[in-house]
């Protein structure tokens, strides 16, 4: 990914319709559900038992499982999108890329929080500006900080509008979590096939070549 392409996308603008990409979220988690909330299940079974029989170490499966895991979903939407076929392992191959990612949750974490603390706005806008943070990695070939940055300053172009985007996601998620959890198989996947969608709808220019 070029530095230089994405100043000239922050330069000229952009927008997206948060109703469209939530739909063809839908859509492509429709492509594989099974697998998709298969995977889900998976994770949060790894988080019941480290809760349950390694209480004095769960918060580390979080911290060191739990970002890697997680952007499988970022790796299965892209092979979605280009129409290719979808195998169970693919959800794991975010450890592929685990000392760039585990270093942007941690580090991101570490700094919404401190932002949270001290004057509450900072944090809540690092929190939504570094939502492109891990997939600026994986697909830009950044490393964590630069990763970090170049999805700070793309999202702030239009960071209320990300901030509402934000906003659904957590709406989505809690209603999953409402309906005894079991909503979260669904909402979970969504949720993390919409950002990749935005994402790829931004950058899609810049990985023409």
């Amino acid at each position: 990914m070029s530095i230089e392409k994405l100043a000239s996308l922050r330069e000229s603008g952009y927008d997206f319709d948060i109703q469209e990409i939530f739909t063809r979220a839908w859509q492509m988690y429709l492509k594989e559900p099974l697998q998709s909330s298969a995977f889900v299940m998976f994770i949060f079974s790894l988080q019941l038992l480290a809760f349950l029989y390694l209480k004095d170490f769960a918060v580390l499966q979080g911290v060191f499982l739990a970002p890697p895991l997680y952007s499988g979903f970022y790796l299965v939407a892209n092979k979605i999108s280009l129409r290719q076929r979808v195998v169970y392992p693919d959800f794991f191959k975010g450890f592929n890329f685990y000392i760039p990612v585990f270093a942007i949750w941690l580090i991101g974490q570490i700094l919404t929080a401190f932002g949270l603390v001290l004057f509450v706005v900072p944090g809540i806008y690092l929190a939504v500006a570094y939502s492109f943070s891990v997939l600026m990695a994986i697909f830009g070939g950044f490393d964590f900080w630069t990763a970090m940055e170049e999805s700070r300053k793309l999202i702030t172009v239009r960071w209320l509008k990300f901030f509402l985007f934000t906003l659904v996601i957590i709406v989505i998620n809690a209603l999953g979590l409402l309906t005894f959890g079991l909503g979260l198989l669904v909402s979970v996947p969504v949720t993390f096939y919409a950002t990749y969608i935005v994402f790829e709808d931004l950058t899609k220019d810049i990985f023409a070549e």
